[in-house]
This record gives structure tokens, sequence and C-alpha cells, in this order.
């Protein structure tokens, strides 16, 4: 385990390499998709974190004709293409720009930030300007970029002004990369100025049609937006989607890759919590990890060797598209979701174009939107007792990570949802010892609610708790209390007044009254009520609630605390 250094936030490919950071080898990708040089234009679509922006840099470092690149590919599967190196590395002028940090909170922002984007890849190349074959208006035009003073028409005509300036200088055709080509315009319809972004992209990405300076491109994204959208012209235009299979393996780990990971960190004895954590994507008919996340729990496991698996993935950008979907006022929905929930898999139509504009406009978008970014899977056909009719696919939670993900969000959505509810009623029936009402009102809520189908006694715990939160009330859960802890304690210091609240869950129906009563029993001999009496609340209230699935059952203790002489008899 001598000098295993896990890069974790590194996607640059030479850095990895000059400083002998642990690299799984994705160099096959070259030889890929060199197969086919008569495409012109070739669109990956992967998930986030899935090693999009390392393959581009991978592509960057090995043609550009700047470079001298031969060390950097020393050992890896690419160098032993010998003829395939001696005709491609170092040979050809490659323009590499990512528009992964092109966002902000109106056009104005984000357009700038892309003006500043596009102004450091012409600084790259300043070296144009002596070129002396170039016209000054050339020269003024590239300044305008370079300085960031272009108007818009300079910038949305700039990768297809250096593409022609580069092919001119080298006499060589550009081979051109764009990384997160779609972040723009996801940042933008999530923030009301999507028109205005995808007008400015349009005519940015201008540069893939009929182009006789480009040799040919490499677009990655999470989405193919429809090629009516932004693509408009582009011919011989090929998508390599996660549905396909001729570069599944160059974007995730394979199996092989992390097991040749743990055999060199020496960590093979933690092969099976990161399968059940971070494995379960099917991209094309192959099974893969998602890196970040395993390159995180290696490095942590190094670190420290009892490092718990953790969501590693959660935290590298906003899960909007989960609260989206699961605030969704559709019945059938919130059905599907529990049945993924609960380890099951749905049969959805999936359209592989979209824009970001209609993602959320129906159903069918959003699980194509689940799907396409990586928060659900497709199931291998062999385990699948149904075939899906064309365009269809079985969807399931991939990994233990996202089925984390996705009850977090619930509970986050539910808490918030609550919230902003009015529970007067509810409220009202608690601290007037109306039993019936307090049952009607939690059967209902529950009904609405979506839940995980475990049905563990936690989930109902949060539920009560999320329920009774933020109304000026304090709430105790899990509080030591009497001769023991009760589960819930909700208090009115203002009038002086307290509810404890004991629950229980069922396997059956019919156990739900008895399970009643033994939380009312454990409420009087652990002494729960008595002790917030005796803390100086007047009057004391006790419920048991029994649960089983999306049904409850409230009961109120016949002893109410609520003077002195209660606390004796």
């Amino acid at each position: 385990m001598e000098n295993v250094n896990i890069p974790v936030g590194t996607s640059d490919f030479t850095e990895i390499r000059q400083k002998n950071y642990y690299y799984v080898d994705k160099t096959g990708l070259i030889e890929e998709l060199l197969r086919t040089t008569a495409t012109k234009v070739t669109l990956i679509t992967r998930p986030r974190r899935f090693g999009k922006t390392l393959g581009m840099s991978m592509l960057a470092d090995f043609f550009d004709i700047r470079k001298d690149s031969s060390v950097l590919f020393e050992g890896l599967s690419v160098s032993k293409n010998q003829e395939l190196c001696r005709t491609w590395m170092n040979q050809y002028p490659t323009v590499f720009i990512s528009f992964r940090n092109v966002d902000g909170l109106d056009f104005n922002q984000a357009y700038t930030k892309l003006c500043t984007t596009i102004a450091g890849l012409y600084n790259e190349h300043y070296y144009l300007l002596d070129n002396c074959s170039f016209t000054i208006h050339e020269k003024t035009a590239f300044n305008n970029i370079a300085s960031k003073n272009a108007d818009i028409a300079e910038i949305e005509n700039s990768l297809l002004r250096l593409t022609r300036m580069l092919s001119a200088h080298y006499g060589k055709p550009v081979i051109l990369l764009i990384d997160e080509y779609d972040v723009p315009l996801a940042k933008a319809s999530a923030k009301g100025y999507y028109r205005e972004m995808l007008s400015t992209i349009r005519g940015v990405i201008s540069v893939l049609k009929d182009n006789p300076s480009l040799g040919f491109a490499v677009v990655t994204g999470c989405l193919q937006i429809v090629k009516e959208s932004i693509f408009t012209g582009t011919n011989n235009f090929v998508t390599d989607t996660i549905s396909d299979g001729r570069l599944d393996e160059y974007f995730g780990f394979t199996q092989e890759d992390v097991d040749r990971l743990l055999f060199d960190t020496e960590l093979s004895g933690h092969k099976d919590e990161i399968r059940e954590w971070y494995n379960g994507y099917l991209f094309g008919k192959r099974s893969v990890y998602c890196p970040w996340d395993v390159m995180n729990h290696v490095r942590n496991l190094l670190l420290d060797p009892s490092a718990q698996p953790a969501s590693y993935w959660e935290h590298t950008s906003h899960n909007d598209v989960i609260y989206q979907f699961i605030s969704t006022t559709e019945a059938d929905v919130n059905d599907k979701f529990e049945t993924l929930l609960a380890g099951g898999y749905i049969i959805e139509p999936i359209e592989p174009h979209l824009t970001y504009d209609i993602l959320h406009s129906s159903e069918r978008n959003i699980w194509t939107l689940l799907y396409f970014t990586g928060y659900l899977t497709k199931m291998r056909p062999e385990d699948i007792p149904e075939t899906p009719a064309d365009g269809k696919l079985a969807l399931i939670i991939p990994n233990a990570e996202i089925r984390k993900l996705f009850q977090k969000s619930v509970n986050e959505w539910f808490l918030a949802k609550t919230q902003a509810s009015d529970r007067s009623e509810l409220f009202d029936a608690l601290w007037n010892g109306d039993a019936e009402r307090l049952q009607n009102f939690l059967d209902d809520t529950l009904f609405d609610t979506i839940s995980y189908h475990d049905y563990q006694e936690s989930f109902y715990h949060a539920f009560l708790a999320g329920l009774l939160s933020r109304k000026g009330y304090k709430v105790e859960s899990n509080y030591e209390n009497g001769l023991g802890r009760s589960d819930i304690v909700i208090k009115d210091r203002k009038n002086r007044r307290a509810a404890v609240i004991e629950t229980k869950i069922t396997d059956a129906e019919n156990r739900l009254e008895t399970a009643c009563g033994d939380a009312l029993k454990q409420i009087e001999e652990k002494q729960y009520a008595v002790s917030v009496r005796r803390a100086g609340y007047r009057q004391v209230i006790s419920y048991g609630i029994a649960f089983y699935q999306k049904q409850c059952c409230v009961k109120k203790s016949l002893r109410q605390i609520s003077s002195p002489a209660d606390l004796l008899s």
C-alpha cells in the first residue's frame, strides 16, 4: 500500500499523472473514438461525477499539438498502440473548453461568466496574434474576446473564429472538446432565463455545423438536448448515452477497476460494502460504480479504517430534481416512488431527447430526467419478469447511497410541507384530548405522505416530530424522562400544559388497538407523564399511538394529570 495517493476533486489528467496520483486507466477511450474519425461530432451524456471532465482532459493532453505528452501516457493501455500514438499523439491543434462554471442568478451574471470562460481560452492561444497572415479585423475581434470587450455576436462566433484561426496557423484540422455543454442551460432553466441562454449557447455551438476547419468534436453533458433546439443543422452527429454500450466502460468504474483499486490499497475486505453503496448503475450492458463515491470512500478508509460509507455524491450538486419530483400532486407518481423505495421496479417510457424548459412538464419527462441524471438506473433484462414495450425501461434505485438520499429528501420535503401547512386542527385535537379527531388527521396525512415501505418505528417517529414542530411549542424526542426515554413530549410553556406520546408499530391491522394499550401502559409504568407534571406543567395528556403501514390508532389515557392529587392516585 506504499505511495497510493487517491485524488479527490482533481479532474486534470496532467496533474494526476505528474504527481503520481492513483489513476484508473481509461485511455482506451482514445482508441474507441478514433475508430470512427469520420464522425464529426460525438455527444457523450453521463450523470455528474462519472469522470467526464477527467476524460476530456485526457483527450486534450493526448491530441494537443502544443504539448509533448508521451511521458504522461507511459504504461497506459493506449501507449501499446504505437502506430496510433505516432499518428495522433500531439499532432493536432486542440481546443478544450468547459462550461461547468457558467452560472448566475440572472442572464447577465451567467453571460459574464461565459465571456470570462471564452476569454481564458483565447488567452491560451494568444500566440496566434503573431501570425502575420491574419487580417487586422481578425486580430481586433480576437483581442475583443480575449479582453472581455466582445459584443454578443463575437461571443456567439468565438469558437468558430478560434478553430478557423488555429487550422490556418497549423495547417491542420482542429479537434474540439466541449465539456458540460448543458450546464448553462440547466442553471438558466432553474433560475428563469432559459430562452436567453439557449439563444447564446446555440450560437456558440454553431461551431459544429458545416465547419471545414473542424477535424472532429467530442461534447459531454448530462442530457441530450433535442437536436432541433441546440444542434440544428449539425450533420454526422452521434450520441452515446447511458443506454448505449459503445463507451460504457470509460465513464464510471467497472468491477475490474474497483477490484484492482481495492487490491492496490489493501482494502479488499470492504468490497461488499462498496458494491452495496456505490455500484448498481447499468450503462449499456455493463454494471458500473460511481467513481467519485468509490475514490472518496477509499481515501477515507486509508485515513481511518473504521470509516463508514457516506453519501459523497449527494454533496456534489443541488438535488432540486428530487424535491420537484416528490412534491408532485399526482398520486400515481407517489405510489411508484414508494415502490422504488421498497426495492421494487417500475416500467416507464423514456424520452431520449429533451429540452430543459419542459423537463417537469409531464410525468414521462420526470422519469427520464431521474434516469439520465443517475438517480435511477435500468434493470438487467434477465432480472425483469416482464419485457418492457419499445421505448420503455424497467427502472430501479441503483444502490444504498441513492436510496438514503431519496429517504432524506422525503423527510426534508415532508418537514417543509407540514411546517407551511395549517395544523390548527391537529393541535386543537391534541390539547382538547380528542383522540378520534387526532387519529383522523394523522390517517389523512399518512395517506398523502410518501413512505419507505419498510415502516420502521423511526419513520413514524420522524413523521410525528415533523408534524408537531415549529408551532411555538417545545418538542422533545427520545428525551430522558421518568424511568426511561419517552418517544415525544410536546410542551406548551405559555399555558403550562404538555402531551406525552408513545408510539408503537404493528405487523397487522387488527393489532392496532392492542399496541395502543401497550403504549399507554409504558407511559404509566415508566412515569413519563408524572415526571412532566413534576416539572411544573399543570395539565399533562398521555396518548398511545400505534401504526400499521398507512393506518394509525390513537388512544388517550383515562388518567389525566392535572392536579397535585393526580400524582398520588
